[in-house]
């Protein structure tokens, strides 16, 4: 984004070159300016006197002979006369070449906008090659600069009101393969034009399932009647990246790093988008596509955007409160409708006081509040067992009358020691031997206890086990915890919980004394509880056997919502969590992960109904996970190691 020197295409010219060579010299891969950057775009009636048009053609030599030796793909705006017509123009330049010279489609010619009297349209030019400089190059909308050492790395250009318009020509390029639409811009700002930009750029990325790199023109241009912001952004898929900061009166550059691999993933998996592919074929293999070589990017580069370390989580800002509220409202609603289509007015779940449970407790209630049912039909019972301890049991009871539901204990601990006595195991004989069987007798207790529970009062048995167990296979198989009649938290991770109730404690949505009640269950380890404390009374603790959940879940989000290589999972996680883990703990987790992921396919087969609550997905067979339960993980092994 160079400061402009209105109608001084040669001041321009230095320092569009300034700025590419600093930005290649960063490891960009494409190098966008403004529409008309090399003389301005204000510049009006003047752009049609040979004077600035000569100066601009040799700009553009000074631009072209610059990019010797630049691997970068360069996009600079300038004013061409080919034949009889004059044509607002991007000129693609890579290493001492003209690649391509794309002419502007649609003319804007309203309110302050009249290029009809100055330029021709690119359908009006009776050529599809114009000599440049002394070179015979392709000409037109219909170019795709396409890498051929950078898979998946496909280039469009088109010039600012081409953006604006119903179909812009950047929508046939993404059908085409399209992967980096760019946009060069005037585009003056007023009142309002930012925002609506952002929101032109996002929503184009995300419909084409592209990035979208815009770029306005700024400081310099002429303010006789206008004002300029220099606006420029990068957006990739609905998300942006980077933007410049408006108003700059010096110049600026914005970099950031696009994932080809995430375009590329659901690309594949929109099948809509396929089908409007083969609907317009013909026409879409009219377009002329380019090849040039970018350069790889070196291993040791840093990444230029940023990864989120916890994707299932709304960022900080003004829409944490309405994302929030609308993962509360999809958890009710489906629960609601569920008790409304089967005509049941009681539920029965299992409180143990820890973050699972009180989610699915706190859904619960706000269900009943809305369907005018008395909280007291919430049969809510916790099942103290060999390890449950008495801060857990504490606040199990405080959470079921603070909210007013019917509770109640059930003592679990003499069926299971029957249970025990039963298959003659070590423990039934005195022998401290706690191992999967004397765990799951108490939590298969649990499970049959509930089912009975609901037999015995009409009701509908609600489950609490969430999205990352799901992910783990964390959860016992058959009557266990994993199965109920139907579950509020089966797509919300672990991260997202932990997210949500510190969100209701800083809304004050509950009672101070349900607020307390949730800030003790935050602050607490997460563990089953099964397995008696220690002799230095160390009580059991999940994350110690199967890892911390935040980075399960980040593994998980990047695993089943893309598709990406576990290698690429690793590098992703190093730049979230490198401030947390080493690379030695970020593999050895990750390998749990896909080891106990592959491994535990045919619980998840077999879950319960559940709503889908984020874009990051679930895991129901019914929905966005269909996998074989005896699938080996050796390939995504081999790819980490």
């Amino acid at each position: 984004m160079p400061v402009v020197a209105l109608a001084d295409p040669d001041a321009n010219a230095q320092r569009t070159v300034e700025l590419l060579k600093a930005a290649a010299g960063e490891g960009a891969a494409v190098i966008a300016f403004p529409e008309l950057g090399l003389t301005g775009y204000s510049v009006d009636d003047l752009v049609q006197q040979d004077a600035l048009l000569d100066a601009a053609l040799t700009a553009l030599d000074t631009v072209r002979a610059a990019t010797v030796g630049v691997a970068a793909l360069v996009c600079v705006g300038v004013p061409l006369r080919v034949g009889d017509g004059l044509y607002n123009t991007a000129a693609v330049l890579h290493d001492g070449e003209i690649l391509g010279v794309v002419p502007k489609s649609y003319l804007p010619n309203y309110r302050e906008f009249y290029e009809q009297r100055l330029f021709a349209a690119a359908r009006d030019a009776p050529v599809d090659e114009a000599v440049v400089l002394g070179e015979r190059v392709p000409f037109g909308p219909d170019l795709l600069f396409e890498a051929d050492d950078v898979p998946g790395l496909v280039v469009h250009v088109e010039i600012c009101e081409d953006g604006w318009v119903p179909i812009p020509p950047s929508t046939w390029a993404a059908l085409a393969g399209a992967t980096v639409l760019v946009n060069l811009s005037g585009s003056p700002v007023t009142v309002g034009k930012e925002a609506y930009r952002r929101e032109l750029s996002a929503s184009h990325s995300a419909r084409n399932v592209a990035a979208h790199v815009y770029v306005a023109s700024g400081y310099g241009e002429s303010t006789t009647d206008l004002a300029w912001d220099g606006d420029a952004l990068i957006t990739e898929n609905g998300t942006l990246l980077a933007r410049t900061t408006p108003f700059s009166t010096t110049d600026q550059t914005i970099t950031a790093d696009v994932d080809l691999d995430r375009l590329r993933q659901e690309r594949a998996r929109m099948i809509s988008l396929r089908d409007q592919v083969g609907d317009y074929a013909d026409h879409l293999r009219e377009l002329r596509r380019i090849p040039v070589t970018v350069g790889q990017r070196p291993d040791s580069a840093p990444l230029r955007r940023s990864v989120a370390p916890f994707p299932f989580v709304p960022p900080p800002g003004p829409d944490r409160d309405e994302r929030c509220r609308e993962v509360g409202n999809i958890q009710v609603q489906g629960l609601t409708q569920r008790l409304r289509a089967t005509g049941i007015e009681h539920i029965v779940i299992g409180i143990s006081g820890g973050l699972d449970s009180t989610l699915a407790l706190l859904v619960a209630v706000d269900a009943f509040d809305r369907l005018g049912l008395p909280r007291t039909n919430i049969l809510a019972y916790t099942m103290p067992g060999f390890a449950t301890g008495g801060a857990t049991l504490g606040r199990a009871h405080a959470l079921m009358s603070s909210l007013g539901v019917t509770g109640a204990e059930i003592d679990i601990r003499p069926a299971c020691r029957q249970m025990l006595a039963d298959l003659d195991h070590p423990v039934a004989r005195g022998d401290e031997v706690y191992d999967v069987t004397f765990e799951n007798v108490q939590a298969g207790q649990r499970t049959s206890l509930l089912f009975r529970l609901a037999n015995e009062h009409n009701a509908l048995v609600l489950g609490t086990g969430d999205l990352s167990e799901l992910a783990l296979g964390w959860c016992t198989y058959g009557v266990g915890d994993q199965m109920s009649h139907y579950n509020v938290n089966g797509s919300v991770p672990k991260t997202l919980i932990r997210h949500l109730i510190r969100w209701m404690i800083d809304t004050e949505l509950h009672s101070e004394t349900t607020a307390t009640v949730l800030a003790e269950v935050l602050d607490d380890v997460i563990s089953p509880e099964l397995v008696p404390p220690g002799e230095d009374g160390a009580i059991q603790s999940t994350e110690d056997a199967v890892g911390p959940y935040e980075l399960h879940d980040f593994f998980l989000y990047y695993v089943t919502r893309f598709g990406y290589r576990p290698r690429k999972v690793a590098f992703l996680a190093r730049q979230a969590w490198s401030d947390s883990y080493d690379d030695a703990t970020i593999n050895h987790w990750l390998t749990v992960f896909l080891k106990r992921f592959m491994a535990n396919q045919f619980k998840r087969t077999a879950m319960p109904n559940g709503p889908k609550v984020g874009s990051g997905g679930s895991l129901s067979p019914r929905g966005d996970w269909r996998s074989p339960s005896d699938a080996p993980s050796t390939a995504w092994l081999d790819d980490l190691n």
